[in-house]
């Protein structure tokens, strides 16, 4: 009698097991059967998805509109709809691939433009602060310097143009960054190197003057005077009237070494203000005049206001 009830049992489980796989197998199909549709129908009702922010469901529908319709203009439309529908799902990887199929296959399509706009975008709102790595940082420079030569008299260039500035800027901020971190553990070497770089290679920047006036500080603080003149003439001649060059001025008055008073115009030298008492007479001394010339500063070659 134990035997038949397991027995029952276990044909009920199997025919259970049965009904399932069956139902699941059921439902798979009626998921992805195959029901042609007016292709403008279908565009139609993935647009109203994503208008009603119901993002899976109108990526599901545009790729159904590439299935059912692949050699259409609806379809290329759908490809790139649906990179903008992943974008506006923060499903920015996804965006991307999309967006390189576009242009793998399409790469001459009038849309081909707003599709490396779109990829430089989902690039560019994914950079982190400047205390974490700048992979993204720097993927967005390339996108978007893509942009722009690609396409450079478009509104997507124009954007990106802003969005480029605003992205060396951010760069800049992560080379001044470390070096601040490097100075405060007095490794001083290492900390001109990256304010180098930001006055060398992101010259546009608002980071400049505060660069040249740490260059200046870590100078002063290995008693390299004559390299710690030369960046504070840089500054002086750029940014006269800025607070990085007054800050590196109440330096070298610390140390009691005369350079260009801020306060004065054009950053010119008390110093040179003073005339000899007698105009007329001989000049003075060579370690007098020597003495004379040290405490001017003297502008960068080129001259200008455009940078260091």
């Amino acid at each position: 009698m134990a035997f038949r009830f397991s027995m029952s049992k276990s044909i009920i489980g199997v025919v259970l097991l049965f009904v399932a796989v069956s139902a699941c197998s059921s439902g798979k199909k009626e998921k992805f059967a195959y029901v042609e549709r007016p292709v403008e129908t279908l565009y139609a009702d993935a647009t109203k998805q994503l208008r009603y922010k119901r993002y899976d469901a109108a990526v599901a529908l545009f790729e159904e509109v590439e299935r059912q319709h692949p050699y259409s203009a609806w379809s290329r439309r759908a490809m790139l709809m649906k990179a903008f529908a992943y974008y506006q799902d923060n499903s920015y990887e996804e965006a991307i691939q999309s967006v390189d199929q576009f242009i793998a296959l399409h790469p001459g399509n009038k849309g081909a433009s707003y599709a490396y706009y779109l990829k430089a975008i989902c690039y560019y709102e994914r950079i982190r602060d400047v205390g974490r790595d700048q992979d993204f940082t720097n993927d967005a420079v390339v996108a978007l310097t893509d942009v722009i030569r690609r396409y450079p008299d478009t509104e997507y260039a124009r954007d990106a143009r802003l969005k480029l500035d605003l992205t060396y800027d951010h760069l800049a901020g992560k080379e001044m960054y470390v070096g601040l971190f490097y100075l405060r553990e007095n490794k001083h070497i290492s900390a001109i190197n990256r304010f180098k770089t930001v006055v060398e290679k992101y010259q546009t920047t608002s980071h400049v003057p505060e660069a040249l006036h740490r260059i200046t500080e870590a100078y002063l603080e290995l008693g390299i005077i004559d390299e710690a003149r030369a960046s504070a003439a840089v500054l002086g001649y750029n940014y006269p009237g800025s607070r990085w060059y007054q800050d590196s001025y109440k330096l070298f008055k610390r140390r009691g070494i005369i350079i260009a008073d801020p306060s004065r115009p054009h950053g010119k030298s008390a110093v040179a203000e003073t005339p000899p008492e007698t105009p007329d007479s001989p000049a003075s001394s060579e370690d007098d005049s020597r003495a004379v010339s040290d405490n001017l500063t003297a502008p960068p070659q080129g001259g200008g206001n455009s940078g260091p």
